[in-house]
């Protein structure tokens, strides 16, 4: 039973470790691309948004910097920018990858609103 318990919480903690989750809003009908990723994310009905971490390059507070997204509607980018990151403390303890190449995630204290250009 404990053993049982021991590997359903690794995986659980491994899941974790791989994944950032944001919430978002993007206008109707548009696809939304993060970090020159060549597929669009999968927006949730609740507008989250859940995929593998980012490296270093994304660090930082928009304009300058931070996680690069583009919004295209029917083929064509009608808008493009970038979103506030979040330094990810469970890379940490998930060596020694996890701290070199997936440091910064998602913010999951706010919501990326797309529509009204507002990240808060």
């Amino acid at each position: 039973m404990i053993k049982k318990l021991g590997l359903a919480l690794a995986v659980l903690i491994m899941v974790t470790g791989c994944t950032t989750t944001g919430t978002f809003k993007v206008p109707p009908g548009s696809d939304l691309y993060i970090y020159k990723r060549p597929q669009p994310v999968d927006i949730k009905a609740d507008g989250k948004v859940t995929t593998k971490p980012f490296f270093w390059t994304a660090a930082g507070i928009p304009p300058d910097s931070g996680i690069p997204y583009r919004l295209e509607k029917g083929g064509q980018v009608v808008k493009e920018g970038r979103l506030r990151a979040k330094f990810r403390v469970v890379s940490l303890f998930w060596p020694p990858a996890a701290a070199i190449y997936w440091p910064m995630g998602f913010n999951p204290d706010i919501t990326y609103d797309l529509v009204n250009d507002k990240q808060e």
